[in-house]
């Protein structure tokens, strides 16, 4: 019988902070405020080690597991798009799908109203959330945040709005749809 004893590891991942963007930790919440705004989240990271010294933020755990490997790496990433988006902004691009009815995007405050969607009588509403800013140009519209995850939302939230059920979708094509991913065509 061969018994296999996994080996726990020093695990470390660190983070430069680029020129003009500063960081603050207060417990678990980071702020990162640079040139083109302030982004703050809280992480719960259980025992991670979590600080910043140097001008480079430090996560690190002794006797590191996957779980924590996990989570380190998953944090890493949450924190690089806080500092990508303190020095400029994430911007996503729909554009306006219509071929049977000729379809109108109106946003007022923090929803936006999409009417004659297929012919429906019943305006569609789409939430818009705090932090993202909404701008409707004939058949484009454009949502620009700080946070990856405000401005991914709120996409998604204009796609979802729009989507088709009960047709055949070969046949209805119309809708919201995504073409620029943060800087990135589809």
């Amino acid at each position: 019988m061969h018994i296999s004893i996994k080996m726990k590891k020093s695990f470390e991942k660190q983070i430069e902070l680029p020129e003009k963007v500063e960081a603050k930790l207060e417990g678990n919440k980071l702020t990162i405020k640079g040139p083109a705004g302030e982004d703050s989240r809280e992480f719960k990271l259980g025992k991670i080690n979590f600080k910043i010294k140097d001008k480079k933020i430090i996560l690190n755990y002794a006797n590191t597991t996957k779980k924590e490997k996990k989570i380190i790496n998953t944090t890493t990433a949450h924190i690089k798009n806080m500092i990508k988006g303190s020095q400029d902004q994430f911007i996503y691009e729909l554009k306006i799908a219509a071929s049977h009815f000729p379809m109108t995007v109106k946003v007022e405050g923090n929803k936006a109203l999409i009417k004659n969607f297929l012919g429906e009588k019943v305006d569609r509403i789409c939430s818009i959330p705090k932090g993202a800013e909404v701008k409707v140009d004939r058949g484009i519209i454009t949502v620009k945040s700080h946070s990856k995850e405000i401005a991914g939302q709120t996409a998604a939230n204009f796609e979802t709005a729009t989507r088709i059920t009960k047709r055949d979708r070969r046949t209805f094509q119309d809708g919201i749809f995504m073409i620029n991913k943060a800087g990135k065509e589809i």
